[in-house]
Formats: structure tokens, sequence, C-alpha cells
């Protein structure tokens, strides 16, 4: 398996989505903003259509238009304070109309269902090398605002009389959820990168350890599912965001019954 370049290309950049994903995830996941992520990866295939009509790569025009998505999602939550979902749908609509539109009109000269689905045979190294460098950019970016970050969402008010430029942060952090969606959707596809981000974290938070540690489970449980998402997906011809996120569904029903087990166990004990 490994002697092909592009199982190579895919696995490499398979390791570094299922770090920055969950590390991100678990920031929007205890905010109860997870549905953004799949806004933003529905703007990700607007930005891929665009890409692929200028002629630029992809990957950089789905962070492009992802990245804008973020920050016209922050400046609406001024307008949108109690009905914030709207804006969810407002930025949805506009990415799907862009997307459709392009791709339906042949305006978009190439197959896009890679970028859909997620396809481990069209990895390239051109690819690699972008995925390399948003990855560097996204988690320099999230160390030096990790601590920030974990003030603002436990206590966001706290945070902003404490001095800190809240808003600026959560701009920043939405570049880091638009880098974590674009340089995933060559792996698992735009159908399925919320299940990169969400679920590895929902696994993590079965054990109810503290947030670096869940945080560290996240990542762990991430490399496995994605990892042996991708080589299961390879062995079966199958795309490989579909078994990624089966796979992913899979693990968080293991470690659910486990626990239900332990805690009736427990019972017994105490009986």
């Amino acid at each position: 398996m490994l002697q092909y370049s592009f199982m190579q290309n895919a696995l490499i950049i398979a390791l570094l989505i299922s770090i920055l994903c969950p590390s991100i995830g678990i920031f929007l996941v205890v905010r109860r903003h997870s549905m953004i992520g799949d806004t933003m990866a529905h703007s990700s295939l607007a930005g891929v259509a665009l890409g692929l009509i200028i002629g630029t790569n992809p990957i950089m025009g789905a962070f492009v238009f992802t990245s804008l998505s973020g920050v016209v999602i922050e400046l609406f939550k001024n307008y949108y304070k109690k009905y914030s979902e709207l804006i969810l749908t407002i930025i949805m609509s506009l990415s799907i109309g862009i997307a459709l539109t392009l791709i339906s009109s042949g305006t978009a000269k190439a197959n896009v269902n890679s970028y859909l689905f997620g396809s481990i045979l069209t990895v390239s190294t051109k690819d690699l090398i972008t995925v390399l460098i948003l990855c560097a950019i996204a988690l320099i970016m999230f160390i030096f605002l990790f601590n920030k970050l974990l003030y603002i969402i436990f206590d966001e008010e706290g945070a902003s009389v404490a001095g800190l430029k809240v808003k600026l942060i959560n701009y920043f952090f939405s570049i880091l959820v638009a880098a974590s969606v674009s340089v995933s959707i060559r792996i698992v596809g735009v159908l399925v990168i919320t299940s990169m981000i969400s679920l590895p974290v929902a696994t993590a938070l079965q054990f109810e350890k503290g947030f670096k540690t869940t945080l560290l489970i996240a990542v762990l449980v991430s490399i496995m599912d994605t990892v042996g998402g991708l080589v299961l997906s390879y062995y079966i011809d199958a795309a490989a965001g579909g078994v990624i996120a089966l796979t992913s569904v899979i693990t968080l029903i293991i470690v659910l019954m486990f626990r239900v087990v332990m805690v009736a166990a427990k019972r017994v004990k105490v009986q």
C-alpha cells in the first residue's frame, strides 16, 4: 500500500488533520458551535469551485472563501444576537448557491466529486505541500491563542473585562476553523468534514476528564479513526470520507457501550 506516492501523501495529510481538526473542534463543541463547522464545510465547496475556475489550487480557494465566510459569521453576530442560527443558514445558502451555480453551469471544468466525498487516489504532492503550509500556520496560531481561547469559551464576558480582544481572537479562530476545513476536504470530502471536527471530541467527552486531557484523547481517537478509516477505504475501494465517518461513529458507539457497562458494574458492586 505504501509503495504508492499518493497513499504516502494521503497518510501524511490524514495524520495532520487528525491533530488539527479535534484541536479546533473541542472549542466549537464546548461553545456549542459545532454547526459552524458544518456551515464552513459547505462554504468550502464554493471556494473549491472558484479555485477550479480561476486555475488556482482548490484547497487554497476553499481556505480563502471559508475564511471570508467565518469573518462574515462573526460580523453578523452583532445583528442577530438572539437568532445566531440564522447566520449559519444565510452563509450556507449563499455558499451552496454559488457552488451549485458554478458547477451546474459547467464553468468549473473539473470533477468536484473528489472534493465532495474525498479521494485518496487524487492526492498529489502539490496538495500535500499546500496542506503542510496551512497546517503549520494553523497549529502555530492555535498554540499562540490556546490560553486565550480557553478563557473565552468558559467566560467570554470575563475575558473581555480582563482586557482580551475577544472579537479579534474570534476572527482568528474563524480562520483556524477555515484552515481545518480546507486541509480536510482532499481526504474526507466536504460532506463529512464535520465528523472529523466533532466526533472524536464527542468520544473523548465520555471519559469525563479535564479540558487538556480531553483534547489529548480526542486527538488520539481522531488519529485512530482517520488512519484506520483511510487504510480500510483503500482495501475496500470506497470513498475515504464515508469510511472515516463510519469508523468515527463506530468508535463513539463502542465507547458509549463500554461506559454503560462500567456504570452498571459499579452499581452491582455498591449493591
